[in-house]
């Protein structure tokens, strides 16, 4: 996987967009728009109409439609949520977890969930390219697994995202210098193959549509930038 000095960093226009004056009406659209959904709207045309209310930027409704959901989805996530993964088997949605920590380490804005989960604002797009922050995300992550007291550990990853092969090289390699006994798998879907696992399984991952499907669930990315990425720029709308 070619090294770049590339930064897994904040949009030019987030400073702006998420400013610290900006968040109290960030909170009430996410507000609103979790009423709508809580209601039976569609999640686009309820988007369309609490951007258009509140006159967001894309980016600002991107990130609004990330953290927002009905009272039944939350109450069912939060049901869903284990606590602890000490002695436990943790799967890890690959892609999720490691730009998560990256754009937290890089000075990307993050943002807290209803849910509690932790979102960054970036986008594989189909593609994969390693930056500064790779290596230490993934020895940060490695860091706290081990103070989780985490038994063992699968990585998800992506087969068509480009450099998949060399990431999960990666991880191996950084496993293998720690005596850790990863596993990582390269699969067309990560989140058809993480829907599939069975019932005692707990999964790590802030990906909506996966905290739906499994039966359980840990908050990872959060665990983890609260404790070991002091100076993250989190941006709080969990209401």
């Amino acid at each position: 996987m070619p090294h770049t000095s590339t930064h897994r960093g904040p949009h030019p226009k987030d400073p702006e967009l998420f400013a610290p004056q900006k968040v109290p009406m960030l909170r009430e659209a996410v507000a609103d728009l979790s009423l709508l959904l809580e209601r039976g709207y569609a999640s686009r045309s309820a988007l369309e109409l609490v951007g258009n209310h509140f006159q967001l930027h894309e980016r600002q409704r991107v990130g609004v439609m990330r953290c927002a959901c009905g009272d039944a989805t939350l109450d069912l996530r939060l049901a869903k949520e284990a606590t602890s993964v000490r002695n436990r088997t943790l799967h890890l949605d690959g892609y999720n977890i490691i730009m998560l920590v990256e754009a937290a380490l890089g000075g990307g804005v993050i943002l807290r969930a209803r849910d509690g989960s932790l979102r960054d604002m970036a986008s594989e797009n189909g593609n994969f390219r390693r930056v500064e922050e790779t290596g230490p995300a993934l020895e940060l992550i490695a860091q706290m697994l081990d103070e989780l007291r985490v038994n063992d550990c699968v990585w998800w990853l992506d087969s068509p995202i480009s450099n998949s092969g060399r990431l999960r090289a990666l991880i191996l390699e950084i496993a293998a210098k720690a005596g850790r006994e990863w596993r990582a798998e390269l699969v067309p879907s990560a989140d058809v193959a993480l829907k599939k696992l069975k019932e005692e399984v707990i999964v790590a991952t802030a990906d909506s549509a996966i905290l739906d499907a499994v039966p359980h669930w840990f908050n990872l990315g959060s665990v983890l930038v609260d404790n070991h990425v002091p100076g993250a720029w989190l941006v709080d709308l969990s209401v």
